[in-house]
């Protein structure tokens, strides 16, 4: 018997990131749901996020890939709020925006690059102090 799309698709992901792993994240789906995936960042080097570590979570949609991610912060960072699942272009909120080809390794580095970016107003999203950032990092 095949397996769904999603599923191929998830374990190409899981192939992807254990072929080609990065110093700069790293992540997983849990065991017993291949639709949760744990995730740690780290801050971008000359940022107000250097040396911080962030953990989250990515939760693929049943449709997953041509639907997108739900994604959710669990380490305060002082960009995302925690526990919530923040609005970026690559997120469910913008459904109109996501391309099936973005996968879990493009959603991490795209997670690093937002991070020292204004927040807008965006939902989940917060606007701290660069010293607050700092101070985050430095207890993440």
């Amino acid at each position: 018997m095949s397996k769904s799309p999603s599923l191929r698709r998830i374990q190409a992901d899981i192939r992807e990131l254990a072929i080609d792993p990065s110093d700069q994240y790293a992540a997983a789906p849990l065991e017993n749901d291949m639709f949760e995936w744990h995730f740690t960042i780290r801050g971008a080097p000359d940022t107000e996020f250097a040396g911080g570590i962030y953990h989250g979570r990515i939760l693929l949609p049943p449709e997953y890939p041509f639907k997108p991610p739900h994604i959710v912060f669990l380490t305060p960072s002082g960009r995302f709020e925690t526990q919530t699942k923040v609005c970026l272009s690559f997120s469910a909120h913008h459904p109109e925006l996501w391309q099936p080809a973005w996968g879990i390794r493009l959603i991490l580095e795209a997670l690093i690059s937002f991070l020292p970016t204004p927040a807008d107003g965006a939902i989940g999203a917060l606007d701290w102090t660069k010293e607050e950032r700092k101070k985050l990092a430095k207890s993440s």
